[in-house]
């Protein structure tokens, strides 16, 4: 049996990204349930980079990761990583305060933005609904981001540093034994030095099997649809966002993408969309833009886990050896993945940070914050 450095369990963006930057310097195994990677979460985003997204603590990473999608190492990919595309962040109704609040969580950052009143709005985007349309904020450094481009640079890369990756594999028990942990998983057994828990939803669950307690992940249900519109959105149309958190869309090859930005609670598990959640979001839709609906060309819903906190979890846990928790990410997983890979990989190696995410303060994303000092 073949003894690694580090077993990964997960290989959605998460475990492939600390794969990706673990590989050029130890004995890597990517382990995934599904016969596919990315398969659940990563593979349902909604893709685009908005530097708000997430708040002002997860802000950091997020630019941190910007020169990564702007100019990936040699070979990560032939297509670029980012598009530009714009945010806009509309003020709900009767609510401006929206709008002063993002300014004012962000004051003081290099974030830029533009404040647009009604006749700005009514000339720049004549298909958004006049009560929707008189105060906005347009946040210009926000893009799409090839999901499965980056997705698969990760991947690559981390095969062609000598990652085995084994699909179709999912984990049915750990043991800790003389300083080692055998996986036992549908696939076979394997044997590291260290447990990388990237699971995603079923992060609390892997823990469970290396007798540790949950810390509280909660999978949120998001919606997504797909609509054919007349007419159809304008191309360059920046992803537009109730600055109160009810709706998103965005267009994507003359069809427009649209959420009702839910979080609903639920299990782990491959998450289906729920009738009345399409519903909301061709409702919300239709109270602000004027684009007719034609029809529903697809649907699906994706499960973003957040800590109790929403922040990610990053680091060893303190009550076993060599396990490291992965986990957390919530929706903004994607966007921060170059820098929080990064950062994850050099605490998992124990090692000094790269200069591009040094002056991150990655204690703050510790699983200690989240185990009560009973079990410590």
């Amino acid at each position: 049996m073949k003894e690694f450095d580090f077993a990964i369990i997960g290989a959605g963006i998460a475990g492939a990204g600390m794969a990706y930057f673990l590989a050029p310097t130890h004995r890597v195994l990517l382990i995934e349930a599904e016969s596919q990677p990315g398969y659940h979460t990563t593979g349902r985003s909604a893709a685009f980079w908005v530097a708000t997204y997430g708040g002002p603590r997860i802000a950091p990473l997020t630019s941190a990761s910007k020169a990564f999608f702007d100019a990936p190492p040699p070979g990560f990919g032939d297509n670029p990583l980012l598009t530009p595309r714009g945010g806009l962040h509309l003020a709900p109704p009767g609510a401006p305060g929206c709008l002063d609040a993002i300014e004012a969580e962000f004051a003081g950052s290099s974030l830029r933005f533009e404040r647009l009143n009604a006749a700005a709005l009514a000339a720049r985007y004549p298909l958004l609904r006049p009560t929707w349309a008189q105060a906005a904020l347009f946040e210009p450094d926000s893009y799409d981001i090839d999901v499965a481009a980056l997705h698969a640079g990760f991947l690559g890369g981390a095969r062609r540093a000598g990652v085995k990756m084994v699909t179709d594999a999912r984990v049915q028990a750990l043991e800790r034994r003389a300083d080692r942990w055998t996986l036992r998983t549908r696939a076979g057994d394997f044997t590291a030095t260290n447990i990388i828990n990237a699971a995603g939803a079923w992060g609390d669950a892997i823990a469970g099997l290396a007798g540790l307690p949950p810390i509280g992940l909660t999978p949120l249900r998001r919606t997504m649809v797909v609509l054919s519109t007349d007419p159809p959105p304008p191309a360059d149309l920046p992803v537009v966002l109730d600055a109160a958190g009810s709706f998103y869309f965005k267009p994507d090859s003359a069809r427009i993408w649209v959420s009702p930005h839910d979080e609903i609670a639920d299990v782990a598990r491959d998450a289906a969309p729920e009738e009345i959640d399409i519903a909301i979001a061709i409702d919300r839709f239709a109270a602000a833009a004027t684009l007719s609906v034609r029809r529903v060309e697809r649907s699906w819903a994706g499960l973003r886990t957040f800590a109790p906190d929403r922040l990610p979890v990053y680091g060893y846990d303190p009550r076993v050896a060599g396990f490291f928790w992965c986990v957390g990410q919530g929706g903004f997983g994607i966007q921060t993945a170059p820098a929080a890979s990064m950062m994850a990989a050099a605490l998992a190696a124990r090692s000094a940070p790269p200069e591009a995410v040094a002056g991150i303060n990655a204690r703050q994303f510790g699983v200690e914050r989240l185990i009560d000092e009973r079990q410590l």
